[in-house]
């Protein structure tokens, strides 16, 4: 049986990004369907292809960059662009040339606007999509509502309601955890069978996309730095706790923590700053990209997962975390995401905001929500006044209930 093909709901926004735009970025971990996307879109309008990946193509646009792009079709699709960035000078000035709209599509398995050689050569000519493993909508094809509801007041009507009835996930929700979102993983038939996608997808992408970006003396600590990462994922970065178990310096680590975020397989999420609250705690989070990558690398199955309820809860966080993130990638005003925490350990898992307005979400694995559980954002909603859009406790629940002015319990099926 052939692998199923995902309609990635960000396809939209790449028919109106070279519709208008000279060059249009899609970058996001390796797997997680840039190539797929790109050429969706590209081949029906008549794209040339190029992958960099091929060694071949990789020589020849190292030698010569300026001659490569000029012998260059008037579109093209240019797969894995970070490993030629000799080519993005070429590329400003071949647009500056022929300004016309879709002239590139790009592909990066890394954030090629923290690569030097880029700079600001590109400013103005390219848009930035930034392209997540599948969500659970994009997965069973259903259609997503929860931000335009949350952000709307329409809760209650939009995103399910106290009348319309969903299910609880239960145990299956240590399954959609630790599948993942990656499509060659989603794909697989089993979970054996997925485990040894990630399994190879982490020795490679260490092996390989790395050594193309530095070069690392003790690339050996990646993997269990990577693995230590998955054990913090949902908390408060430490970096000392992180650097503990190696015999390199806190520094170095940092800095290849830099690198595994550079490749999108660890991100930060900032905290929330307010100069009505002088207690907020200043230290980012840590997230994976993907919970099926953390379950692999931290050797946990479904069942042992349902039993963890310490660590269930803190993978669920990253779960709804990276889905409200894909959701954001098509939604249509800009979003951005913090967590929220003060000196008092008063905390809000994520807090997004679009304008002045600032919304809350609590997660929670359990299938019932107490008054208490939105102690974190009825503060939060004290310190916005009025620029307060909601608050949300995610809980494994059937209905949307109300606990409170623009405080909603919302089931985490909704999201799936």
């Amino acid at each position: 049986m052939s692998d199923k093909l995902f309609l990635r709901n960000t396809k939209q926004n790449l028919m109106e990004a070279i519709e208008d735009t000279p060059v249009v970025l899609i970058h996001g971990s390796r797997q997680c369907g840039k190539t797929t996307l790109a050429k969706s879109v590209g081949e029906a309008l008549g794209y040339a292809y190029i992958t960099f990946d091929d060694e071949n193509q990789l020589g020849a646009a190292k030698a010569d960059p300026v001659g490569f792009v000029k012998s260059l079709p008037e579109k093209a699709i240019l797969d894995e662009i970070q490993r030629v960035p000799e080519l993005f000078l070429s590329i400003k000035d071949s647009v500056d040339a022929n300004r016309i709209p879709g002239r590139f599509i790009l592909t990066g398995s890394a954030n090629v606007l923290l690569l030097p050689k880029l700079s600001d050569s590109l400013a103005g000519r390219m848009e930035i999509i930034h392209l997540r493993p599948l969500a659970q909508c994009e997965i069973t094809g259903s259609k997503p509502n929860f931000l335009a509801s949350l952000f709307s007041e329409s809760l209650l009507s939009g995103a399910g309601g106290t009348n319309q009835k969903t299910n609880a996930l239960g145990r299956s929700l240590a399954d959609i955890i630790v599948k993942g979102g990656y499509p060659a993983a989603v794909n697989r038939s089993s979970a054996k069978r997925r485990n040894v996608w990630y399994r190879d997808y982490i020795t490679t992408i260490l092996q390989r996309d790395i050594k193309d970006l530095a070069n690392i003396k003790n690339a050996n600590v990646l993997p269990k730095l990577l693995s230590l990462a998955a054990s913090q994922t949902g908390r408060l970065f430490n970096s000392s706790e992180l650097a503990s178990p190696f015999s390199i310096s806190r520094p170095t680590v940092r800095e290849y923590l830099a690198l595994l975020e550079q490749i999108f397989l660890i991100e930060e999420l900032a905290p929330w700053h307010s100069n009505r609250l002088s207690r907020l705690i200043k230290t980012p989070k840590l997230h994976l990209s993907d919970t099926g990558l953390a379950s692999s690398l931290l050797g946990i199955n479904a069942d042992e997962l349902w039993k963890d309820k310490e660590l269930l809860g803190q993978l669920l966080e990253t779960f709804i975390y990276q889905e409200l993130r894909k959701h954001a990638g098509w939604y249509d005003e800009d979003l951005k995401f913090y967590h929220f925490r003060n000196k008092d350990k008063v905390e809000v898992d994520i807090l997004i905001e679009k304008g002045r307005l600032k919304a809350g979400i609590e997660i929670k694995a359990a299938a019932t929500v107490k008054p208490s559980d939105f102690k974190g954002i009825i503060r939060l909603k004290e310190a916005c006044k009025g620029d307060f859009a909601g608050g949300v406790v995610f809980y494994d629940g059937e209905q949307v209930l109300p606990f409170g002015d623009k405080l909603y319990a919302v089931p985490i099926s909704l999201l799936t």
